[in-house]
């Protein structure tokens, strides 16, 4: 009896351990991704440009820069949050873009055009 009782836990353990993996894996395939390139007024990539990505759920902010080729990417984000993503360069800015949390596309593709200058 005390055999089977042990087999029972260690079967439980292990079952609550794949059901807490499972649980994470799905928790990491529902997250998303924002990425674009920023650009600028004659539609040139703008490299080394700063962009800026807050959580409007909790006023937090990532940062990012652009790469050689001004791409930017941000991944890791929560579904159910809205965020607001803009970009900066020198003294100018883009106009902010929002992120909603009704968008259910797990990757969100974002140019943003620097044009004006920074407030």
């Amino acid at each position: 009896m005390k055999r089977m009782l042990q087999g029972l836990i260690v079967a439980l353990l292990l079952a609550a351990v794949a059901g807490a993996a499972q649980a994470q894996s799905d928790r990491e395939s529902r997250l998303r991704m924002v990425r674009g390139t920023v650009l600028d007024k004659d539609e040139a990539p703008v490299p080394e440009a700063v962009v800026y990505l807050k959580n409007l759920k909790n006023d937090t902010i990532r940062t990012s820069i652009a790469g050689s080729d001004g791409t930017y990417r941000f991944s890791g984000l929560d579904p159910n949050v809205d965020y607001e993503v803009h970009a900066e360069h020198k003294d100018s800015a883009s106009a902010a873009r929002k992120v909603s949390s009704f968008d259910s596309r797990r990757e969100i593709v974002l140019h943003l055009k620097i044009t004006k200058k920074k407030e």
